[in-house]
């Protein structure tokens, strides 16, 4: 995959990162590293290899999940800066560039 200065400006302006023009330079070096790095994981066989569930022998003991220390829709609302009817208000971050 050819990462260039306009992917990355691209993939900048999509997660809303202010990226100085000096370090796109830096970001296209290391985003090649890592997309060569999984190129290279792609082509190792892992045909017959069982998933790694654990790292260990030992497993990971889990607790049961239950709900506690509820806040009331009301109590969460009255802390929000904005809010209409009965729902937070946020900045849009999503862009569409047809529109």
């Amino acid at each position: 995959m050819k990462i260039t200065p306009e992917l990355i400006e691209h993939l900048c302006a999509l997660s809303k990162l202010a990226v100085d023009p000096a370090e796109i330079e830096s970001l296209q070096s290391d985003l090649e590293k890592m997309v060569s790095f999984v190129e290279q994981l792609q082509q190792v066989d892992t045909a017959g290899v069982s998933p790694l569930l654990h790292m260990s022998n030992h497993t990971q003991a889990l607790r049961d999940d239950w709900v506690s220390g509820m806040v009331s829709s009301e109590t969460a609302l009255s802390h929000a800066p904005e809010k209409i009817n009965s729902f937070f208000t946020v900045p849009k971050v999503i862009s569409n560039p047809a529109n």
